[in-house]
């Protein structure tokens, strides 16, 4: 149901507590001991791991309380800082510290307000923004300021009560921190770019266009386009896709799966008077997950193909990926569609990018507990790890390799850095080569939070020999464009990208 990457190239997994035992054994005779768990109130198996991409292993971790549906980010110094949950999850603040023997550790009534199904994300001052959940029409911030402040209150949002129909359809609301250093949040069918610091919105976008809901339970997916620093003028766009007509949920509620959208809305949100354009997708989906990649291009991965998400909602499901090139032009040409894989997908599946990279795809359970046999779509167990078009042996000779720097780099914001790298089989046409930073993100419910990706600006690229590089990049100038925190920097020649480094950038 949630994966996170770490810097340490291990992916924390987990589901929720109360789905009863799972098939992994908690370590050393442990058990949790919950009265409040609906399902099992003794239980000693696990309901998180840790997967070591590198060894392909998995050591099993231990949460105490519910996080069905919760959220997360990673903080500036590489901690997992997730939120919220069901149950006795509701109001819990849970920390995972990158290490090889850590576990988690959670704080109760770490938050202001219960959180079920809201959304994350990190700030440029480190602080994570809490945003939503369900029947909260409001946000908070961690951490908690010590001291008296506005830091430890509540604060209403009313755009997410104007966008809650009978069915919500405006829960994990897509959230993106915009150029400008405000936040674009988009709820069921409607966008604002609001000003968090003075709790005001500055922004009021267009409905897209088909008036279809695009958040849980109507689930599509969204990604905030690559970030060029290289343009004189900073432009951010959105991409959503995906989703369900209007009268879905009802539908499915009473037996009948409707179709899913076809449709994607991109908007260019830093346009003084923007507009959404709409584009087609080759497959309808509803419960997809749009991945970046480190090309910029954008991956779209699981889902099915009619109903909603929830238990037993969805239908059919999609096996095709499709892969969006959002530099060509703006007709069919956009979308490739992908080789197919032959595993369900469907809700409470995930995807994320891995550092060599491949997408991490696992999960599957539209089901209320765990079900394995005489049911459409059994939960699922597996992971897959999904290779890219650019992973072709094909590509071998001119995929690039970083040299420098080291992973975990200290970077500086403004920072002139020269990156080394080679090339085996071809010379590199500096017109061709891009450096690209992007954020690890926490993905859930069809929605990857904290996902971005910035293409570094390039100063000038230099033959050392004949098959090794040197290219002159210069690091994002503020936290604006790239919070604090964690990063993979990748060198991308051809649209082929090397396996990436960690860097760490702090003002």
């Amino acid at each position: 149901m949630h994966m996170q990457l770490l810097n340490n190239d291990r992916v924390i997994i987990f589901d929720r507590t109360d789905f009863g035992r799972s098939n992994l054994s908690l370590p050393n005779g442990k058990c949790r001991n919950d009265p409040n768990d609906q399902a099992l109130k003794h239980d000693c198996t696990a309901h998180s791991a840790e997967y070591n991409v590198l060894t392909n292993s998995i050591r099993p971790l231990m949460i105490q309380t519910d996080t069905w549906c919760s959220s997360g980010a990673v903080s500036a110094d590489g901690n997992l800082i997730q939120t919220g949950g069901s149950n006795d999850g509701e109001r819990v603040v849970r920390i995972f510290q990158p290490c090889s023997t850590c576990d988690w550790q959670e704080i109760s009534n770490g938050l202001s307000a219960r959180r079920w199904y809201a959304t994350n994300h990190i700030l440029p001052d480190g602080r994570i923004i809490v945003i939503g959940g369900r029947q909260q029409f409001n946000y908070e911030f961690y951490p908690k300021s010590t001291a008296t402040s506005t830091n430890n209150q509540l604060f209403s949002l009313p755009f997410l009560s104007q966008t809650n129909d009978i069915y919500e359809d405006n829960l994990y609301p897509f959230v993106y921190h915009n150029v400008d250093g405000n936040l674009f949040i988009f709820a069921n069918n409607q966008s604002i770019l609001f000003n968090y610091t003075t709790n005001s919105v500055v922004k009021t976008f267009p409905q897209i266009p088909d008036g279809n809901a695009r958040n849980y339970p109507s689930t599509g997916s969204s990604v905030l386009l690559p970030l060029n620093l290289n343009n004189l003028l900073m432009e951010a766009e959105v991409l959503i896709c995906g989703g369900a007509p209007r009268g879905s949920i009802q539908q499915a509620n009473s037996g009948k799966f409707i179709g899913a959208l076809k449709t994607c809305g991109r908007i260019r949100i830093t346009d003084p008077n923007p507009t959404w354009t709409m584009e087609t997708m080759p497959l309808a989906r509803v419960m997809g997950d749009m991945t970046l990649l480190p090309n910029g291009q954008v991956l779209i991965i699981n889902g099915a193909a009619r109903g909603v998400a929830g238990w037993e909602m969805g239908r059919d499901p999609v096996f095709y990926p499709v892969l969006y090139l959002p530099n060509n032009p703006a007709d069919s040409s956009r979308f490739q569609v992908l080789n197919p894989s032959s595993i369900p997908r469907m809700y409470h599946s995930t995807a994320i990018l891995l550092r060599d990279g491949r997408v991490l795809v696992g999960g599957s359970n539209p089901h209320q507990y765990y079900k394995f046999t005489g049911v459409l779509y059994p939960t699922e167990l597996s992971l897959e790890a999904f290779s890219p078009p650019y992973l072709d042996s094909e590509y071998s000779g001119i995929r690039p390799a970083i040299t420098a720097p080291v992973s975990y780099t200290k970077l500086k914001y403004g920072q002139r850095l020269a990156i080394h790298f080679s090339v085996s089989n071809t010379t590199v046409d500096k017109k061709k080569v891009q450096v690209t930073m992007v954020s690890p993100t926490f993905t859930t419910h069809s929605f990857s939070m904290n996902q971005r990706v910035l293409i570094l600006n390039t100063r000038r690229l230099q033959v050392v020999t004949k098959s090794s590089y040197a290219i002159a990049v210069k690091t994002p100038n503020s936290a604006f464009l790239a919070p604090a925190g964690y990063y993979l920097l990748y060198v991308v020649h051809q649209n082929v990208p090397s396996e990436g480094v960690w860097v760490h950038i702090q003002g």
